[in-house]
């Protein structure tokens, strides 16, 4: 069964959605763990921001791929 296009828009949304959470909540960890944090707390606050970044970043190419490629499925 096919997806219609209400749920692909919706599913689209969400994703996004979810890739803006984990970009803010990466950026975050990142000013605290550049600017307050010492030590191993700031290097693990650093590594957990860049991980949550990249996969932002994978999650808005999956959408923006989907999207791309969502008309070359129609009939």
């Amino acid at each position: 069964m096919a997806p219609t296009d209400r749920e692909r828009a919706a599913t689209r949304r969400r994703r996004l959605l979810w890739a803006g959470v984990l970009a803010v909540a990466g950026l975050a960890l990142l000013v605290v763990g550049l600017t307050l944090a010492d030590g191993a707390t700031a290097w693990i606050e650093v590594a957990v921001a860049i991980v949550l970044l990249f996969i932002s970043y994978g999650v808005q190419y999956v959408v923006r791929r989907e999207t791309l490629h969502a008309d070359d499925e129609r009939p």
